[in-house]
């Protein structure tokens, strides 16, 4: 067991670690916005756009408010509307539905893969209708999303691709960043991401220049020049100290995703031959683990068991999105996407950041074997296993 000694509080994931690690880069990138008084749209946020759009490999990146906006913006500028159809998973944050919602037009959900929990390709091509406009895959956890045949899929109905990469900066897939794959690649900046700002932001990602175009004129309320507004738009702008910090961050990203693989193969090699599934990783990818999540039918267990080590958890996510009352109207009952449920009911993240110790990934791997040896469910050889390491 462990010692009460032994314990240390361990956070899902610790924002102050890594203001301490780059706090004089940090305030000296606020400083100088601050000097230059330009807080909206300012030189930092087309500098953002720039470097952004050179790491991810693309032509164009456009600066946003949230991820949320950014999925917003993408499907407005491919022309979808009420009376449309987006193709997406129901296991994600509601951020990803919300959006084609909020353009008026219906999302239809295709159910994840057992194992990788990024939507199936063939179940999308199962749910296209002559009203679907569009597909929005997640990189689920950070971990791509099978864009060769997605892309494939939507080729073969005329259908655009929007990445919902919210939580998969600098994952690469075949060779290429996420993002750069589909039409458009969505990031959402929030505080928790790999790439975080301190507060709320977001950023589009394209090879067209048309569809930077009209971001670039929706997000600043359909203008390109002071009080002259082309289209209705939207307030969904960048502020400048948001980029000055992501800028600063940015050069830390791949070293910090390194990280995160590094820590997760620790993870790996403490918990192998426990008794739960852990994330699969293959040859046609390089994921950035967002998110260390497990999988058990003990999740309760564990948890609980995590909790009393004042160790922190999260579940990613407990409800899938047709189950959620926002989206009772759509008329989907339990059992209509069963991958979705069963993962909802059985994932759980572990702590993982980039300023994680070997030693905190020990403490928690313990925990979870403690948990495990301590269920009568397991069988006789699963505890031995657990007992002996």
């Amino acid at each position: 067991m462990l010692g009460k000694g032994a314990i240390l509080s361990i956070p899902l994931v610790d924002l102050k670690a890594q203001y301490h690690t780059i706090k004089p880069e940090i305030d000296e990138a606020i400083q100088r916005v601050l000097v230059q008084a330009n807080f909206v749209l300012g030189q930092e946020v087309a500098l953002l756009e720039r470097e952004f759009a050179s790491y991810c490999g693309v032509n164009d990146a456009v600066a946003v408010s949230s991820g949320t906006e950014a999925l917003r913006l993408a499907l407005l500028a491919c022309d979808v509307g009420p009376g449309d159809e987006v193709v997406t998973t129901p296991f994600t944050f509601i951020a990803t539905a919300e959006a084609i919602v909020h353009t008026g037009a219906t999302p239809v959900f295709a159910d994840i893969t057992p194992d990788s929990y990024n939507i199936d390709p063939k179940a999308i091509e199962a749910a296209i209708t002559p009203r679907t406009r569009a597909i929005i895959p997640v990189h689920l956890y950070g971990f791509p999303a099978d864009m060769e045949e997605i892309c494939r899929v939507a080729r073969k109905h005329h259908l655009k691709v929007i990445e919902d990469a919210a939580q998969a900066h600098g994952a690469r897939y075949k060779d290429k960043r996420v993002g750069s794959i589909g039409d458009i690649g969505c990031f959402s900046f929030y505080p928790g991401k790999n790439l975080g700002a301190y507060g709320d932001a977001g950023i589009v990602v394209t090879n067209s220049a048309d569809v930077a175009d009209r971001i670039r004129i929706l997000r600043d309320h359909g203008r390109r020049e002071k009080y002259e507004h082309e289209h209705i738009g939207y307030n969904s702008r960048m502020d400048t100290i948001q980029a000055a910090v992501l800028r600063t961050k940015l050069a830390k990203l791949d070293s910090w995703n390194e990280k995160r693989r590094t820590l997760s193969r620790t993870y790996r090699k403490l918990l192998r031959n426990v008794d739960i599934q852990l994330p699969q990783e293959d040859d046609t990818s390089v994921p950035v683990y967002h998110l260390f999540v497990l999988r058990s039918p003990l999740r309760q267990s564990i948890r609980r068991t995590l909790a009393a080590a004042d160790i922190s958890t999260g579940i990613h996510y407990p409800i899938p999105l047709h189950l959620q009352g926002a989206f009772r109207h759509l008329g989907h009952q339990v059992g209509a996407f069963p991958n979705s449920e069963r993962a909802a009911n059985e994932v759980l993240s572990l702590p993982l950041f980039p300023e994680m110790t070997d030693s905190q990934v020990y403490q928690v791997a313990t925990a979870v074997k403690e948990a495990l040896a301590s269920q009568p469910t397991l069988s006789l050889h699963t505890r031995r296993l657990l007992k002996a390491r």
